[in-house]
């Protein structure tokens, strides 16, 4: 049984809603990105600048996370111990302001937050991702568009897409696809407000798979050719050989969201090719659940001291 996983998963979650730890003291931000479609694009997030600092890490939240999520939250806390600026950065239509929809590979939104003028004086930046976060994060990696650029952090990053999917959308996992498919279709009714919805809104209201989502939300939006195209062209982990900038992938034993079945072979293929000499490290994460873990606090230091390492 994966009672372990399961706990791990909820109760972090249950008790930020319960009594929520306050982030480090931050300012709003915003910036805007172009988007082919839609022309520009209004960015938001949370921006603390650490005093006479020079290095600044962008944190970037999961599939209908923000940038209140627990995980947001600690790491944000965990840059702040180490003397690191941060950013926690709302993927488009994250903040419910119904500009438009994100996916498991758009990089664009990273790339404009790190280019942004608030972030201009920084000499070094590092990315951390969370879940979804954590694949656009690695996404980004292939092909670093700063080069102040220095290292990435992924964690609990779907590496398989087509996987993941069929994971979450299994009956067993029902509880956790709820969850996030309540937050996606919130974010996707704002989008319809403002008449930029690219399916009817009943349609994605009656959506209970994720594999629908990307059917019906994601495909139309970004133009790919099925959902199997676009997990196909969109998955990170049969590219990370590729990898332009140190990272630290870190997978959990008993995610009860994104299985370790679906992250271990390409995880195991970087291993078998030299990982370590190509500043790749992978941590698995025993008795972890999603994003949460017994020592929470250590782990998330940990991931904040490697990269201030790099």
């Amino acid at each position: 049984m994966n009672f372990g996983g399961h706990f791990w998963t909820i109760a972090p979650n249950l008790r930020h809603r319960l009594l929520p730890a306050p982030a480090p003291t931050s300012t709003p931000w915003s910036t805007t990105v172009d988007d082919p479609r839609l022309g520009p694009i209004t960015l938001r997030g949370a921006l603390r600048h650490q005093p006479e600092g020079a290095s600044l890490v962008l944190l970037v939240h999961g599939l209908g996370g923000t940038i209140e999520s627990h995980y947001m939250i600690r790491a944000a806390r965990a840059a702040a111990k180490r003397g690191l600026g941060s950013l926690r950065l709302a993927l488009r239509g994250a903040d419910r302001s119904g500009e438009d929809l994100y996916h498991a590979g758009l990089t664009a939104d990273l790339a404009a937050a790190l280019a942004s003028p608030a972030l201009a004086h920084y000499r070094r930046l590092y990315v951390a991702g969370f879940s979804l976060g954590g694949h656009v994060t690695l996404r980004l990696a292939l092909a670093p568009p700063d080069r102040r650029l220095r290292a990435v952090a992924s964690l609990c990053a779907p590496l398989d897409l087509a996987a993941s999917c069929a994971a979450i959308d299994r009956p067993q996992a029902r509880l956790y696809r709820r969850h996030v498919l309540t937050s996606l279709q919130e974010i996707y009714a704002h989008v319809a407000q403002r008449g930029r919805a690219p399916a009817p809104l009943a349609q994605l209201a009656a959506i209970t798979t994720i594999r629908e989502w990307d059917r019906y939300a994601v495909v139309p939006r970004f133009g790919f050719a099925s959902v199997d195209d676009y997990h196909a062209e969109m998955s990170a982990g049969p590219r990370l050989g590729e990898l332009a900038l140190p990272a630290l992938i870190a997978a959990a034993e008993r995610d009860p969201m994104i299985p370790a079945a679906t992250v271990r072979p390409a995880l195991s293929a970087l291993v078998g090719a030299g990982a370590q000499k190509r500043g790749l490290e992978i941590r698995w994460l025993a008795g972890a659940g999603h994003l949460g873990a017994p020592a929470a606090e250590r782990l998330y230091d940990d991931v904040f001291a490697w990269l201030a390492a790099r």
